[in-house]
């Protein structure tokens, strides 16, 4: 994370301490997508939750439940776009999943907020370095 920083990028969250951040299985586990969030919210009302969803249905719930960030997972441009206009602003959008240099600016101008490119950390080689003591 310190790394995207020093590229020129920003991280909206450091850690789970910071921010929610509901996926699939925390969904299942609390049986549903207004109920993960009611928990969250039961354990920290102060802190922003977001929740990952795969399609509409699932966008319409996570605002219908007040999510503060919606992170739509593999979304095509259209979908995008549509969730853009369904969501008018009551929650922050974040486009994720598949996002490539070829792809950014067509998914940037769908009108989301934020865009993750999981391919800044996960796909970075480290670079080999020693030091010598003389």
């Amino acid at each position: 994370k310190y790394a995207v920083r020093c590229g020129g990028c920003y991280n909206h969250r450091i850690g789970l301490f910071d921010a929610f951040l509901i996926k699939e299985n925390h969904i299942a586990a609390c049986g549903g997508i207004a109920a993960a969030i009611d928990a969250a919210r039961a354990l920290a009302p102060d802190k922003p939750v977001e929740v990952e969803v795969e399609n509409t249905e699932e966008l319409r719930q996570a605002l219908s439940a007040g999510a503060d960030r919606i992170m739509l997972d593999n979304f095509s441009l259209d979908g995008l776009r549509e969730a853009v206009a369904l969501t008018a602003g009551r929650a922050e959008l974040e486009a994720s999943g598949n996002v490539t240099e070829s792809t950014l600016r067509r998914i940037a101008q769908t009108g989301v907020d934020f865009i993750s490119i999981g391919a800044l950390t996960k796909d970075c080689k480290a670079l080999d370095l020693s030091m010598r003591l003389l």
